[in-house]
């Protein structure tokens, strides 16, 4: 199968559901994102604040990008103005600084807040405990610069289908406690998990944005 039939395939597995799709195009040419755009694709995931930047300008204006990976502060200065959505909040300094760089440079970032439910320590993000207590304060009431749209986590790297659903549904229950604490939170609507291998899990737990790297471009290209 071509990309063009993959993101076709996606599509009409996805859209009926109300599920967006972001095409996890890092390591990947822009040859490659460009045969995605044109089969209908509008949303890339990058995880490289530079090949984010260098890939932006050869797609079309009306390309969506998304920061998928971890972000060190000294990188959000390059990335604020440069992508709809950073999917990976993971602490509250680093979510200062995308709110103080945003401020300055006058624009209104939109951000999902990182949990980590996963068993790998490796991973990034926040403990349910401490998102629900950063809720709790309100604390997202002094942001002047930054949106907080919704939540993303992954699930245990595991064939454990059982362990995966778990991880899942502790996401988006948690996303429905906030909700619950914070009913008044506008545009909190993004419950981001699911990526190749256990995206139709993540849908069934309630996922209503995946992404989808090596179903569509094959093995990365590093």
């Amino acid at each position: 199968m071509t990309i063009a039939d993959h993101i076709k395939e996606l599509h009409q597995e996805l859209d009926p559901k109300g599920v967006q799709l972001v095409a996890v195009s890092k390591f990947h040419p822009v040859e490659k994102l460009i045969e995605a755009y044109e089969a209908g694709q509008r949303i890339f995931g990058e995880s490289r604040v530079q090949e984010l930047v260098a890939k932006r300008p050869n797609l079309p204006a009306d390309t969506r990008w998304h920061f998928i990976g971890h972000l060190q502060t000294n990188k959000v200065k390059q990335i604020i103005g440069n992508v709809e959505l950073i999917e990976s909040v993971d602490t509250i300094h680093l979510l200062d600084v995308i709110d103080e760089e945003s401020a300055k440079k006058g624009v209104v970032t939109k951000v999902l807040m990182q949990l980590h439910v996963a068993q790998e320590e490796t991973k990034f993000g926040f403990s349910v405990e401490e998102l629900l207590n950063y809720f709790t304060a309100r604390q997202f009431e002094n942001l002047k610069a930054t949106h907080i749209c919704g939540v993303m986590g992954m699930a245990s790297n595991t064939d454990d289908t059982d362990r995966i659903r778990c991880d899942f549904t502790t996401i988006k229950k948690t996303f429905d406690k906030i909700l619950a604490l914070c009913p008044d939170l506008r545009g909190f609507d993004i419950v981001s998990m699911g990526m190749s291998d256990d995206h139709k899990i993540a849908i069934e737990c309630g996922s209503n944005l995946v992404r989808i790297g090596t179903d569509i471009f094959g093995q990365r290209e590093y």
